[in-house]
């Protein structure tokens, strides 16, 4: 069981928010419970994370709804085709069959450090437990964990079940898991957020937003419709002012995905109250 010791630690710990993208994409296989395990002993505050649903409506990691074919070579051997990843539909497919292919094997050919194992997408609940177990182990507190919900108004009944079911499915998990004080939703999708927001008010919730998006951050808000723990931006959107409005009315900004160190170092000293990199090895 979490203790209030570990928590009360955790939340100290994170004063400022260390962030391992997908792990640490950078350094081992994205969304895998071996990424995961490895940011935790590079010292990150919160393990963040993407999520989609599949058939027998299972949550499980993954940044595509799909198997990228960049990644993933198929249970046969063959390494998968560009033209045919889209019509590998994990929301068409069991877990069963989604835990065969292996995610870590090929060199990615964007992050030529990353380390090359077989390995799965983990269900979520998977990786909760071996988080807890490894801290545990280690006799460390906690991570937090940002987990953003995969989804578009497009893909709604193709590529996963429409916003309130799969906040409801992603919080059946956290719940299970006894994981609620530990969490943060974050979504590009702002239908996720504002169930979540209605249905799940204790829940914290971070509001992503593209390098090109081009509203003032009132307009984004009036979009969401209520207000977010955290305001996430491409690192280039940062400035001054964006710092000063945001905390202001006590909302913390988290860039993503910040990959150089001296960009790391800038926006630590702009105030940023946290950053998203798939180095963590890069925080001091």
């Amino acid at each position: 069981m979490i203790n209030e010791i570990s928590f009360a630690q955790n939340k100290s710990a994170a004063a400022f928010d260390k962030q391992g993208h997908r792990g640490c994409r950078g350094l081992m296989p994205e969304n895998t419970i071996p990424a995961m395990l490895h940011a935790l002993d590079l010292g990150v505050t919160t393990l963040e994370m993407d999520v989609v649903i599949s058939k027998d409506q299972k949550v499980l990691l993954s940044h595509e709804p799909f198997f990228n074919h960049e990644i993933t070579v198929k249970p046969n051997g063959e390494a998968v085709k560009e033209q045919e990843e889209k019509q590998l539909n994990i929301y068409r497919m069991q877990y069963d069959e989604i835990s065969q292919y292996d995610v870590g094997s090929l060199a990615h050919p964007r992050f030529p450090k990353q380390l090359k194992m077989k390995v799965h997408k983990p269900l979520l609940s998977d990786v909760f437990e071996q988080v807890k177990k490894y801290c545990s182990e280690k006799k460390r507190a906690l991570p937090f964990f940002n987990i953003e919900t995969k989804s578009l108004p497009i893909g709604d009944g193709v590529y996963h079940p429409r916003p309130a079911e799969f906040v409801d499915l992603l919080m059946q998990a956290i719940q299970q898991a006894g994981m609620e004080t530990f969490v943060t939703i974050q979504s590009f999708d702002f239908r996720t957020l504002q169930y979540l927001h209605e249905k799940y008010p204790q829940i914290s919730t971070a509001m992503l937003i593209e390098e090109d998006d081009q509203r003032d951050i009132e307009t984004q808000l009036t979009a969401l419709g209520f207000q977010p723990s955290i305001y996430s931006p491409h690192y280039r959107l940062v400035t001054e002012n964006l710092l000063k409005f945001c905390h202001s009315r006590n909302i913390k900004v988290i860039p993503w995905t910040v990959n150089n160190k001296a960009e790391i170092q800038r926006l630590r000293k702009m105030g940023v109250d946290g950053i998203i990199t798939d180095y963590p090895d890069l925080f001091e």
